[in-house]
């Protein structure tokens, strides 16, 4: 299931495991996502949500299948992929004596585009307030992370995935830290974005800061795809509720 013609990512039969696990944390998995898609990863603990994300990132070797984004092979290409998709980590948070500021930390996310060896730009420098003015948190620019909240810290990490302007977000569980107002202004922006062509990948047990429009979800279980289809918001955590605590052979 896809809306465009060249999906921008698209896995076939995939096979992903942890080194040294008895057995793949990822079987079988084939998943097809187009340009501007929002698509909610849904499903109980342990279903394989996050190594789906890391698998699509490049970030887990892929033991078995094929594997493209953004029109690159995940397995030879993983660096040309992680320039174009911004990835948000679960539950991440820095040391209170982390020595790098707002504004630092946000602009280690066009490394990737400026290279190791390369100074920022103006271009590096310009992305970089855009994304902290995308979050509101350009007040934060010169504070040292690590005496940020818990939720200031994820608007920060997410506003480092932006300046990479990048084709692809994964999030993963991104309105954990939030409040109500900071859940609703993030959706909004995330419902912005795929309006502009980025395709959103999120993984969430928080249903109610979806777009108003339909969004598509995908439900895991036992690390397999065991639902694919587009609902609307409403129905959403009652779909992936019974999809996913349903019975293997129901």
């Amino acid at each position: 299931m896809t809306t465009a013609a060249t999906p921008l990512i698209e896995l076939n039969s995939v096979y992903t495991a942890y080194k040294g696990a008895a057995r793949p944390t990822l079987s079988d998995i084939s998943l097809s996502i187009g340009k501007g898609e929002y698509v909610v990863i849904g499903g109980p603990n342990g279903a394989g949500k996050t190594t789906l994300l890391e698998s699509i990132n490049g970030m887990l070797p892929i033991a078995h299948g094929t594997a493209r984004v953004c029109g690159y092979d995940v397995r030879g290409d993983g660096y040309h992929v992680r320039c174009r998709v911004g990835y948000l980590l679960q539950n991440f948070s820095f040391d209170p004596l982390t020595p790098f500021t707002v504004e630092e930390v946000v602009l280690m996310g066009r490394y990737g585009k400026i290279g190791l060896f390369r100074k920022p730009g103006q271009d590096d420098h310009e992305a970089v307030q855009d994304a902290l003015r995308l979050l509101e948190i350009e007040d934060l620019a010169k504070r040292p992370i690590g005496q940020l909240s818990g939720g200031q810290q994820q608007k920060v990490l997410l506003a480092q995935s932006l300046a990479r302007n990048p084709e692809i977000l994964l999030l993963d569980e991104p309105f954990s830290n939030l409040d109500m107002f900071a859940r609703e202004a993030i959706n909004s922006l995330l419902s912005r974005l795929v309006a502009r062509g980025v395709t959103v990948v999120i993984v969430s047990h928080a249903f109610d800061d979806l777009p108003d429009s339909s969004v598509r979800v995908v439900v895991m279980r036992d690390g397999r795809i065991c639902l694919d289809r587009e609902c609307k918001p409403a129905e959403v955590a009652q779909v992936i509720r019974n999809t996913g605590s349903a019975a293997p052979n129901a």
